[in-house]
């Protein structure tokens, strides 16, 4: 009966109408005293139909303001209401809904939670704070739990709690309680784009963790921040919308949990983080409207992000984790808020500012530093500047002066900002204020003084990274105005030496500019003023941060030069004993590096060396202390290893003299640690300097003498100690030099020196005795070694002779085994020795002997083409000097078995003159071995790109050798019939022909080993490799290759010994008919003269 009462009461509520006054429906005129009544009834019956009756009334009634509307009329009504009616209904309230939030039905669960919501919205906070009291969040989170986030219950579940959370107290503990069963609920509604209560979850969980931090569990953790990451990847994305609120307190859950004790940074957490600071800046930047409220927090978050480091987490984490957030600074603010500074609001750029400060002001992290030099790359200065100009408010000014001043002391370090931050409020705003704040007089003025000392500062560091925040000519003026009307104090007392950097840098950037500009007219006043405050005034150059082209301009005043000789002294002293720091600062255009000064020692259009050399000159003649000495010529020895081209430089200013000064300072010469590094520079200059620039031949032989008393002492030596060796080196080089006709005085010291002459007979003597053994002497062992560098300077030796005194030597004593001692005492070693090392040596002395020996019957051939005189050697020792040579034709190192075949070309070529030696050596059998092996594996056709690549050319030079015979062997034409000289040309093509091979088919052809048709198809092959080589217009001259400029030190003398090699193997060609000449122009010329023959072949 209950039950149809209740739904005849809910259908005439429901169809009732307010009376014309608005007020509530006539029926309800006694509405305490029916609340009253439903909720005794919900209260005490067990039914499910009036349960659900009365719910659904009391619902409509909560709708229709009833409960509201109820206390009003009661108390206006009745004189038995009294205060605590309010409480009673409030409990009674609470009472009656707690056993149909229990039910097993799920609709009236759903009903009552409906009912609660309705009741909350129309009561006070106190009645809210009561339903709190009676426990009723706790049935709400109950119902949660059980509910297995079925959608009806969880979201009017999550509307009731999100009404009861506004109770001021009593919540927070319920909320901790109930806290486990939201975890699963926000998985849920996170998923569904813009669920209904997808926010209301959100902001009790925030609650939740941002009222209590201990709250969440790790797991808890891990799950809400695998949630919450996807949230932002999917709105980031576009796959799910997500509305500011939400946004806002979905970053504020995130803030909460890096706040949270129970966060640990594992790798998977510190990814996910990533990801969503990420995709929430990125998410902000993509909104066409910019919600300054959504941008600040997701900038709050990116904050949180960086300055989280709990002791829990590994320092890489940690860096990798702020690494990100200034990744997303650099590539996705820092761009973004350059580009739209003129279309964002000011909280927004405030933001954006304070959070690139707040990144700054961690100068102890590593990333700091870096973020400081990506702001200062993207003209941070003038774009703060511009920030003031958009928004000239107080306080944007005084977030752009405090960030720039930490911005500085990041990159000058030092407290460096500090001066900045004193007159920070009283700075203008323009940078042209700034300049005619500049050119005032600041006599006594101590506050006008430091707003100079800031505006100095602020202009000198943006100009380090040509950030310029006036023109040229205004910087200029202002600086001349400066410097003038305060020159009585810049003269007459102590000037601060930061502040005299910060002028001279920007002086003399501005002067450079004014230079290349020549309208820009400048004050000699006030450069007067200037360059007597630097002459007279104690100044550190080297330690400070200066801009490349002012750099370059100080050092072209030649005004200058003493303080500028100190400037440099200064920086050998303060970087001589740690050469690897030096190095480390090479990118740095900002500080005076060993980078910079040598780039500008090796340009002319600056003071560099010859303030150096002059220097190394006045404290050699001052007999100064030995440390700054050393420390001058070391540094001059790294300048020339980073620019090889400063030798030039410092050659035309004298530093041979400069070395020779040096070695007759009794104290320094006498020095171990002066002279390695004296001779460290003289061999870096010796390998890289242009033979124009050695002018000066006194001094080098004056050095030379020098050097040669210290390697040959009284006493006789068998091996040459390592410093020995080093000056060895340096003689080869001079040798090498002397080539280019300089250095001529020295090179016949060297060659012509008899006791020089005397060791290297005793190192060869004492290395051919050694026989087979001698294999074992490689260059690792001190024989070896020493046996190397007496090769080499013989080498270089027999270059230099040649050049220098041509004709003063007869080649054929070399030949003479009998005869051991030269006309003039010289540098020299015979054939048959060298013959030795050639084959009992090892690989490296195989090497140098067979180029020492390609020398020698090199100048013999051309003295006997020359003489045409009588060869005096006997058959039998040019016999005993071919056996060798040709046991090496098919050696490994292509290099040796070119240069012996070289040699036995040669040889072969003495037939005109000596026609008998030559038929008795032309008939060995080897000769046969070596041209046939040459043309089985030219014609074979699997063989033929290794062939056609490089091992048929040794071979190649014997066999054309052979081929100018006047009589050539019989055998010839049996090795070389026809089915060969096909198979052959077969396997041309034009992108494997060498010069080589075109010279061994032009002596076939006229030895008319060749047919026509052969012919023929040679001309056609030869004609498309001439048209490639002209296509690819490869013209590589190889008399016109320049050695390269090898980096090495003298502390490694295998270093040096490999850099002497090349040398050696890349000097100029030899001027014979057969040389190893690999170049393209070389095979055009070979071409030419195949088609010259065939062509007067064809005429025959």
């Amino acid at each position: 009966m209950r039950g149809e009462i209740l739904f005849v009461l809910y259908k005439l509520c429901a169809i009732i109408r307010k009376d014309d006054k608005g007020g509530a429906p006539s029926l309800l005129a006694y509405c305490p005293k029916l609340l009253h009544l439903l909720l005794e009834a919900l209260l005490k019956t067990h039914n499910d139909t009036v349960r659900f009756n009365c719910l659904a009334l009391l619902t409509l009634l909560a709708r229709q303001g009833c409960f509201e509307s109820a206390y009003t009329n009661g108390i206006s009504s009745s004189k038995s209401w009294d205060e605590g009616a309010d409480h009673l209904i409030n409990v009674l309230f609470a009472e009656s809904v707690k056993g149909p939030l229990l039910s097993s039905d799920t609709q009236i669960q759903i009903s009552t939670l409906h009912l609660i919501f309705h009741y909350l919205c129309c009561v006070s906070p106190e009645q809210i704070q009561l339903l709190v009291d009676e426990n009723i969040a706790d049935y709400v989170f109950e119902i949660i739990r059980l509910s297995e986030c079925k959608e009806p219950v969880v979201n009017s579940c999550l509307m009731v709690l999100n009404l009861l959370s506004t109770a001021e107290k009593g919540f927070t503990e319920r909320l901790v309680v109930g806290f486990s069963t939201l975890v699963p609920v926000l998985r849920y509604v996170a998923e569904v784009p813009f669920h209904p209560v997808q926010h209301q979850t959100l902001t009790l969980v925030w609650k939740g963790i941002s009222d209590s931090p201990g709250i969440v569990s790790v797991s808890q953790i891990e799950e809400l921040v695998i949630v919450l990451a996807r949230m932002f990847r999917c709105h980031n994305d576009g796959e799910m919308g997500m509305p500011a609120e939400t946004f806002i307190t979905a970053c504020s859950i995130f803030v909460a949990l890096l706040n949270s004790p129970s966060f640990i940074g594992t790798s998977n957490l510190v990814t996910s983080l990533q990801e969503t600071i990420t995709h929430a800046i990125v998410a902000c930047l993509n909104i066409s409207e910019k919600d300054p409220n959504q941008f600040l927090h997701a900038l709050y978050l990116l904050k949180e992000a960086y300055a989280y480091s709990p002791e829990s987490m590994n320092d890489s984490s940690i860096i990798e984790l702020r690494s990100c957030v200034v990744d997303i600074c650099k590539s996705h603010l820092l761009p973004w808020i350059l580009m739209a500074i003129n279309e964002v609001d000011e909280d927004i750029a405030l933001g954006i500012l304070e959070t690139f400060h707040f990144i700054l002001l961690q100068n102890s992290d590593v990333q700091a530093p870096q973020f400081a030099e990506i702001l200062v790359s993207s003209s941070w200065f003038s774009f703060s500047f511009g920030c003031l100009g958009l928004f000239p408010t107080e306080k944007m000014k005084w977030r752009v002066y405090l960030m720039l001043s930490s911005l500085v002391e990041i990159l000058l370090e030092n407290d460096a900002g500090q001066p900045i931050r004193e007159v920070a409020s009283n700075l203008p705003t323009d940078p042209i204020d700034l300049l005619l704040l500049l050119g005032q007089k600041s006599s006594k003025n101590t506050f006008l003084d430091s707003c100079q000392c800031a505006v100095l500062l602020i202009l000198h560091t943006s100009s380090l990274y040509d950030d310029r925040l006036a023109d040229e000519k205004s910087m200029l003026a202002s600086l001349e105005q400066y410097i003038l009307v305060n020159s009585s104090d810049l003269l007459c007392g102590v000037v601060d030496p930061l502040k005299m950097t910060q002028l001279i840098n920007l002086y003399g950037l501005s002067r450079a500019a004014a230079k290349m500009n020549h309208q820009i007219p400048y004050s000699p006043e006030a450069e007067r003023i200037l360059f007597h405050l630097l002459n007279e005034t104690e100044w550190d150059l080297p330690s400070s941060r200066i801009h490349l082209e002012s750099l370059k301009w100080l050092f072209q005043q030649e005004k200058i030069s003493k303080p500028l000789s100190n400037q440099i002294l200064k920086f050998c002293r303060s970087n001589s004993s740690n050469r690897t720091q030096i190095i480390i600062h090479g990118e740095n255009n900002q500080i005076m590096n060993l980078q910079v000064i040598s780039e500008m020692a090796s340009s002319a259009d600056n003071h560099v060396a010859r303030l150096s050399v002059c220097l190394l000159i006045q404290l050699a003649e001052e007999e100064s202390q030995e440390h700054d000495i050393i420390s001058l010529v070391k540094f001059l020895a790294m300048i020339t290893n980073i620019f090889p081209s400063a030798s030039d430089q410092l050659c035309l200013h004298g530093i041979g003299h400069a070395i020779r000064t040096l070695y007759h300072n009794s104290s320094c010469g006498s020095s171990p640690e002066a002279s390695m590094a004296m001779t460290y520079l003289m061999f870096n200059i010796l390998q890289s300097v242009h033979p124009e620039a050695l002018c000066n031949d006194e001094a080098w032989l004056a050095v030379t003498v020098k050097l040669m008393g210290s390697l040959i002492p009284a006493q006789s030596v068998k091996w040459w100690p390592d410093e020995g060796l080093r000056v060895v080196a340096m003689f080869c080089l001079i040798l090498h030099q002397s080539t280019n006709k300089v250095l001529v005085a020295a090179s016949k010291t060297i060659f012509f020196s008899t006791s020089l002459a005397s060791t290297i007979n005793s190192m060869i003597h004492a290395a051919c005795s050694k026989g087979p053994s001698l294999l074992d002497c490689d260059e690792e062992t001190s024989t070896g070694e020493n046996l190397m560098f007496a090769l080499l300077l013989f080498y270089f030796s027999l270059r230099s002779i040649h050049t220098v005194v041509p004709g003063t030597v007869d080649w054929q004593n070399f030949l003479n085994p009998s005869n051991r001692l030269q006309p003039i005492s010289m540098v020299s070693i015979h054939c048959h020795d060298l013959c030795r090392l050639l084959h009992f040596g090892s690989p490296p002395v195989k090497l140098v002997a067979s180029y020492c020996l390609l020398e020698l019957i090199t100048r013999l051939s051309e003295q006997r083409n020359t003489s045409h005189e009588e060869l005096k050697s006997s058959v039998a020792y040019l016999t005993s000097i071919m056996v060798i040579l040709k046991g090496l034709v098919f050696y490994s190192d292509i290099r040796v078995s070119t240069n012996c075949s070289l040699c036995l070309s040669m040889i072969l070529g003495w037939e005109k003159l000596d026609m008998t030696g030559a038929r008795v050596i032309a008939k060995n059998t080897w000769w046969r071995l070596i041209v046939e092996e040459m043309a089985i594996s030219l014609a074979a056709p699997s063989l033929a790109s290794e062939s056609f690549s490089n091992h048929h050319k040794p071979a190649v030079h014997v066999a054309v050798a052979l081929l100018k015979l006047q009589k050539s062997p019989e055998w010839m034409r049996t090795v070389f019939d026809d089915p060969c000289i096909s198979g052959i040309i077969k396997n041309l093509e034009a992108s494997n022909i060498s010069s080589e091979m075109v010279l061994l088919f032009r002596e076939l052809l006229n030895s008319m080993f060749l047919k026509d048709e052969q012919i023929a198809c040679l001309n056609r092959i030869l004609q498309e490799c001439r048209k490639r080589l002209y296509t690819e217009d490869c013209q590589n001259d190889c008399t016109d290759e320049k050695i390269e400029k090898r980096t090495i030190t003298t502390d490694d003398l295998g270093e040096v010994c490999e850099y002497l090699i090349h040398v050696m193997s890349s000097a100029k060609s030899l001027d014979v008919d057969c040389g190893d000449l690999q170049t393209s122009k070389r095979l055009l010329e070979e071409i030419e003269l195949f088609f010259k023959t065939s062509s007067k072949e064809g005429d025959r």
